[in-house]
C-alpha cells in the first residue's frame, strides 16, 4: 500500500511539475530572436529588376514591421562571386524576428502594404513581376547550436 502511495505521489508530482517546466523552457526561447534568411534566385539577367522592385515595394513594408517592433534588424546580401548554378543564388534577405511567437504568429501584411501603397493595382502587378523573374525562392530558418552548451 505505501509503494502505491509513493508511486502516486511520484505520478502526481510529475503531472504538476512538468507542463510548468515545459512552459519556462519555452518562454525562454521565445524571448529569443528568430533569425530567417530568404534566398532569391532571379532568372539570369533580372537580377537587377528584381533588386530595384523589392526595394520599391518589400524593402519598405520590412522597415514598417521593423518601426512596429516585429523585426528587430533586417538587411540584404549578394554573393561576391558566380556559384554553380545548382547551388546559385542571387541574393539573401536576413530577417532577425523579435522572437519566434512573433514570426509565426498571423499578421495582416496584406493590410499594412494597402495601407503603405494606395495604388493597389500598381503594387500587386510589381510583386507579381518580382515573382515572375525568380528561377526559385527559399525560406531558412535558423536555429543557433550551444557549441559551448554540455551535450
Amino acid at each position: 500500500m505505501i509503494r502505491l502511495s509513493l508511486a502516486f505521489a511520484l505520478l502526481l508530482f510529475f503531472a504538476v511539475t512538468t507542463p510548468f517546466t515545459s512552459y519556462a523552457q519555452s518562454a525562454a526561447a521565445s524571448d529569443r530572436p528568430f533569425v530567417v534568411e530568404y534566398y532569391y534566385k532571379a532568372k539570369w539577367g533580372h537580377a537587377e529588376e528584381f533588386l530595384k522592385l523589392f526595394k520599391k515595394n518589400h524593402y519598405p513594408v520590412l522597415r514598417k514591421e521593423a518601426e512596429m517592433g516585429r523585426i528587430t534588424k533586417v538587411w540584404m546580401d549578394q554573393p561576391r562571386y558566380h556559384n554553380t548554378e545548382d547551388g546559385r543564388w542571387d541574393f539573401r534577405v536576413t530577417i532577425v524576428f523579435k522572437n519566434a511567437t512573433v514570426a509565426n504568429e498571423p499578421f495582416d501584411e496584406a493590410g499594412l502594404q494597402k495601407q503603405m501603397y494606395p495604388d493597389q493595382d500598381t503594387f500587386q502587378r510589381e510583386e507579381q513581376r518580382r515573382f515572375e523573374i525568380l528561377d526559385a525562392h527559399w525560406d531558412l530558418p535558423l536555429k543557433t547550436v550551444e557549441l559551448d552548451a554540455k551535450p
